[in-house]
């Protein structure tokens, strides 16, 4: 006859038992249901490819529509898109054209070390004067035109920084407002336009086409149509 300490150690091992399996089950079902679950966009689109990097300069009163549509559009592409400050002293926080904050990610003297498959520019104003005074970033912007690789801005970005620098040709688009227009050769009225690896657009209304676009000649037209089906782009 088991004495009551033997008694005592076996109903102790039946419950520890018993709790294992059900921790099992409950895992096993969280697991199950997790896997079924529908998803808004496919994994596909959320994964990083890390072979494609974007980087987006911002400064105070930089446009906060472009940015964010620019940078979250690309994402959904599948690239990694760093935001870089040309705040001096290396100052991340800029205050935007309407007031919102945003946290650049570095920089734009750490984003300078670096290789990018594409830079984009957002327009807003005076950021767009504080993205052209920004002598980092124009080197930045001339290494990539000599080396024959992507380039966009858009607002008032194409006139103020790339047309001043001589860093963008004949037909390209801005923002439709004399001021701006004046300082561009011969400016298209289209809401995108792609110069080769220069791409231009109008402003906050035409900034999810102008990102579209940039994922297209980065990914390709048939993931450039997936990412825009998936975000009811029509």
């Amino acid at each position: 006859t088991p004495t009551y300490y033997e008694m005592k150690i076996l109903v102790t091992g039946i419950l520890l038992s018993s709790r294992f399996i059900c921790s099992s089950a409950f895992a096993s079902s969280r697991s199950s249901s997790s896997s079924l679950r529908p998803r808004l966009f496919s994994s596909e689109s959320t994964t990083l490819d890390m072979s494609k990097r974007v980087l987006v300069p911002i400064a105070d009163d930089s446009e906060e529509i472009e940015t964010s549509c620019i940078q979250d559009t690309l994402v959904r592409f599948g690239a990694e898109v760093v935001v870089a400050s040309v705040k001096p002293g290396g100052e991340l926080v800029c205050k935007m054209s309407r007031g919102l904050k945003v946290m650049a990610d570095v920089s734009i003297d750490e984003a300078s070390t670096q290789s990018w498959d594409l830079i984009a520019l957002p327009g807003g104003m005076p950021g767009a004067e504080h993205l052209r005074d920004c002598t980092t970033l124009i080197s930045l912007l001339e290494k990539q035109k000599a080396d024959g690789k992507l380039y966009a801005a858009m607002c008032a970005a194409p006139a103020v920084v790339l047309a001043s620098k001589g860093l963008v040709g004949d037909g390209a688009t801005c923002y439709p407002a004399p001021g701006l227009r004046e300082k561009m050769s011969s400016p298209a009225d289209e809401d995108v336009v792609v110069q080769g690896n220069v791409v231009t657009s109008q402003g906050p209304g035409t900034a999810l086409k102008f990102a579209i676009k940039m994922g297209e000649l980065l990914y390709g037209a048939e993931k450039a149509k997936q990412i825009a089906d998936e975000m009811l782009v029509s």
